[in-house]
């Protein structure tokens, strides 16, 4: 009964938040995993082969063509999701010219920075992608073709943070919304997932829910401590995060496994909430077009008269999607937020 309410409850949001951006814009599969030393997954997720030990081009320019880096061999067949699948959501030639649909404040230098971060990595035998689904999961639905996780990590046995990226539920924009926040914040030592998931607000949920799933299954092989998680989002994404850690991964078709410790929201103009809601940290621009920074505090201010722990942010000038504010008046904010993550351990 459970599922069926999260799952009412979704079809009746998700035409809100297509409302809003128009108006501005299973089998368990639980399995023995291999041994540690090949570095890899089971070939039951789709695994890709490890590369040569060396770069054999140059790293990445703000003038490398993006499809360039899309078809690199050192990625195997998951370049192509590095970027959005459905194209017509960005533009530009080159990481430099790189623009995305709904977002603003994207740095080049940082887009270079995550491309080359994830081609070293690559290069050098470390799985950056994990499938979430298995070969016969994705045959039966070609559309979890276009799913995984790239993998930033942080220190061995640390906890870990699932990032998604915004999109409208319409497209994945992980280079500017998910991955530098996965890599700022293994950077600092957290085992970090940018999740890949089907635009839609169920299907999304249900990667999300999946993607948890895959961790807890794998924690000692991927060597990430369980323990208080955290869940982080932008826009769209950040409205999953939410979802998922209010109605748990049951709601969503995966195993039933602990609340994150915390949710990181980013500009979503989300209004329900409930008791079971986590621990929320908010970010929004007072410029927004599309999230509303009223409807977010109002929102944390119901939650707190729950006796949830919330902290909200909110910075003058700014539009929405502006991702980690480096260069703005939001940078710095996702210390902040690590902080509060930390204090709901």
């Amino acid at each position: 009964m459970k599922q069926a309410m999260a799952m009412g409850i979704l079809a009746v949001l998700f035409m809100a938040a297509l409302t809003a951006c128009g108006n501005s814009a299973e089998s368990n599969h639980s399995r023995e995993v291999q041994d540690m030393t090949s570095n890899t997954m089971d070939t039951e997720y789709g695994q890709k082969d490890v590369v040569d030990n060396t770069l054999t081009d140059s790293l990445y320019t703000v003038d490398t063509p993006i499809s360039d880096v899309m078809g690199d061999p050192v990625f195997g067949d998951y370049g192509r999701l590095i970027f959005p699948v459905d194209d017509w959501y960005y533009s530009g030639d080159t990481l430099g010219d790189l623009h995305l649909t709904y977002y603003s404040n994207i740095d080049p230098e940082e887009t270079v920075e995550i491309a080359n971060y994830m081609k070293e990595h690559a290069a050098s035998g470390d799985t950056i992608f994990y499938d979430i689904y298995t070969e016969e999961e994705k045959a039966a639905d070609p559309e979890k073709e276009d799913t995984g996780l790239f993998f930033f990590r942080g220190t061995p046995d640390e906890r870990f943070a699932v990032c998604n990226a915004g999109g409208a539920f319409a497209y994945v924009g992980a280079m500017h919304d998910s991955f530098p926040h996965a890599l700022e914040l293994s950077k600092q030592g957290y085992n970090a997932f940018a999740l890949i998931y089907r635009p839609g607000a169920q299907t999304a949920c249900e990667d999300l829910a999946r993607a948890i799933q895959f961790i807890f299954e794998h924690a000692e092989e991927l060597k990430v401590n369980t323990d208080g998680y955290s869940l982080w989002g932008g826009s769209a994404g950040a409205r999953m995060a939410a979802w998922v850690g209010s109605y748990g991964t049951a709601a969503f078709g995966a195993e039933d496994l602990p609340q994150p410790a915390a949710v990181i929201m980013q500009y979503t103009g989300l209004s329900e909430y409930s008791e079971n809601d986590p621990a929320t940290f908010v970010t929004v621009g007072e410029s927004d077009g599309i999230a509303n920074w009223r409807t977010m505090k109002k929102r944390l201010d119901g939650m707190s008269a729950l006796g949830i722990d919330t902290e909200f942010h909110s910075y003058p000038g700014l539009s929405h999607g502006f991702g980690l504010g480096t260069g703005t008046v939001a940078e710095g904010w996702i210390d902040e937020a690590i902080a509060f993550w930390q204090r709901q351990l």
